[in-house]
C-alpha cells in the first residue's frame, strides 16, 4: 500500500497542533507540525504513538518505516531530505524508545 492510501487507513489528527518527540531525559529532541509538508508525518507518529502507549520503540519505528513505503526508498537514497524518515531508519535499528507528547490544536 503506498503511503496516501496509508493516510487514509490512520486516525485524523486534525486535532493537533504538533506533536513533541522526547528523549530519555524528557527534552525535546524534534518537533513535528500541523502544517504542509508534515501532516503525514504529524499523523504516521501519531498513530504509532497511540498504537505503542504514547513512545515510539524500535517496533513502532519498523512500522512506520512500512507505512511510509515508498519515501523509504527516497530517504535512504537522499539522506537529510526526509528527517521524520531518517529518524524512524535509527530508531528501528536501536534499542531506545521516544517518548510523544501532544501538542492539542
Amino acid at each position: 500500500m503506498n503511503f496516501a492510501d496509508r493516510l487514509k487507513q490512520l486516525p485524523a489528527a486534525s486535532h493537533l497542533a504538533a506533536l513533541h518527540l522526547l528523549g530519555a531525559d524528557g527534552q525535546v529532541l524534534a518537533t513535528i507540525e500541523n502544517k504542509p509538508g508534515q501532516t503525514g508525518s504529524l499523523v504516521v507518529y501519531a498513530a504509532l504513538a497511540a498504537l505503542y502507549g504514547g513512545r515510539i520503540t524500535p517496533a513502532a519505528a519498523s512500522l512506520g518505516l512500512e507505512w511510509y513505503a515508498e519515501h523509504v526508498a527516497d530517504a535512504q537514497a537522499f539522506p537529510g531530505k526526509h528527517p521524520n524518515i531518517d529518524r524512524l531508519l535509527a530508531w528501528a535499528q536501536g534499542s531506545e524508545s521516544f517518548g510523544v507528547r501532544t501538542v492539542l490544536a
